[in-house]
């Protein structure tokens, strides 16, 4: 067995075990779910770990309605297919309600307005557990998280009182009001992710391969120009670029990369000789050096 199989296999085997855990210490756990290829892999894992039962607790998408239409779509046809249960809840409804205030201007996103969607619908289903694909490689606050990441009844995270987790036991005890954050897949890298889609054969959104598409450039990023929640200037031409996306976030603030990988071989390929962060290309991890410390103080995924 190469070194590459058995890493994957223990990867694979620590993420079913973590799923099992969840199961046996929380009552109303949740997946959080983006249609994004970190979740669905979260959805096969699942899908391992119960089987042949069907996966036991529903899958939670917070709309921020400027999701790119093909991972929409495929939420959608994943769902359907497994039978498994959707709730969505939808960031235009608190804009609408005035709990939250839409930004404006060239780096106007609604990637920070999901924060309060989430505690909504933590609060309103009494979710104790939430299953969320945030990996340590992505981000340097990410790389803080444990894997059961206890937060309080504000849903805020306290990086300097976490739990030890020492010889892989994970504690899933909590006080009235507290929740917890689950990151099943937290010691993988981008390239296993990918790496364990290829093994395992799993469809995923057709935004991730190459395809051609009107973009615009900005500080050095690309665009994607089909779509009305993307400000674009006057100044700022349309070009039809061959391209993909390796994150797939709201559209406002995720970028793509010039790309030829076609299919999932040329993809992992395409990671392995990468030497830029797949979170590179997303504008809102930008903002500050500590940009996403402070969201996920607030309760943010």
């Amino acid at each position: 067995m190469s070194t590459n199989v058995l890493q994957t296999n223990v990867l694979e085997s620590e993420a079913i075990h973590i799923f099992r855990e969840v199961v046996a210490q929380f009552e109303k756990p949740v997946l959080l779910f983006s249609g994004g290829k970190d979740s669905i892999t979260l959805v096969r894992l699942a899908q391992k770990a119960f089987f042949p039962a069907k996966i036991p607790f529903p899958l939670l998408h917070i709309d921020t309605g400027h999701n790119f239409q093909e991972t929409i779509d495929f939420r959608d046809k994943l769902v359907k297919k497994l039978g498994l249960k959707l709730i969505v809840r939808n960031v235009q409804d608190n804009i609408d309600a005035g709990k939250v205030q839409e930004e404006t201007g060239k780096y106007a996103s609604r990637n920070m307005l999901q924060t309060e969607t989430l505690l909504d619908a933590i609060e309103e289903f009494g979710f104790d557990a939430c299953i969320g694909g945030a990996r340590r490689d992505e981000e340097k606050a990410r790389a803080k998280e444990r894997i059961f990441s206890v937060r309080d009844d504000f849903g805020q995270w306290d990086e300097k009182n976490q739990r030890p987790e020492v010889f892989d036991m994970l504690n899933g005890k909590i006080n009235l009001g507290q929740n917890v954050r689950v990151f099943p897949i937290s010691n993988w890298t981008e390239l296993d992710v990918w790496s364990y889609i290829q093994r395992e054969n799993i469809e995923i959104p057709s935004i991730y391969f190459a395809h051609t598409r009107a973009t615009f450039l900005r500080d050095g990023f690309i665009w994607s120009a089909n779509d009305e929640v993307v400000y674009r200037e006057e100044d700022e031409e349309t070009e039809e670029r061959v391209i993909r996306f390796r994150t797939v976030g709201d559209m406002s603030c995720t970028a793509a990369v010039l790309s030829n990988a076609y299919d999932i071989t040329s993809v992992v390929q395409e990671i392995r000789q990468s030497t830029i962060s797949e979170r590179g290309a997303r504008i809102d991890d930008k903002r500050s050096e500590a940009a996403m410390e402070k969201r996920k103080q607030q309760g943010y995924f």
